[in-house]
């Protein structure tokens, strides 16, 4: 399946489907940045717990788009 195809089908997914592929492609990139130096062994461990709290909680969490739009208004860009 070709990346067009895969992105034209996003939309026709549910929810519930289009979580469980935002959580695999995650945990797919989640080795790659952690293994790169960036971050220290706190921070690698505040990530995976917050990880971990959105995979039980997942109703709770909110976008990306949402927390961003929350912190520009709060401490500006």
């Amino acid at each position: 399946m070709s990346k067009t195809a895969i992105l034209e089908e996003l939309p026709t997914l549910t929810v519930e489907d289009r979580h469980d592929i935002w959580m695999r492609l995650a945990e797919l990139d989640r080795a790659d940045w952690f293994d790169e130096g960036v971050l220290t062994d706190r921070e690698k461990k505040v990530v995976e717990d917050r990880v971990a709290d959105l995979e039980r909680y997942p109703t709770t969490s909110i976008p990306w788009a949402v927390a961003e739009a929350r912190l520009t208004s709060r401490f500006g860009k």
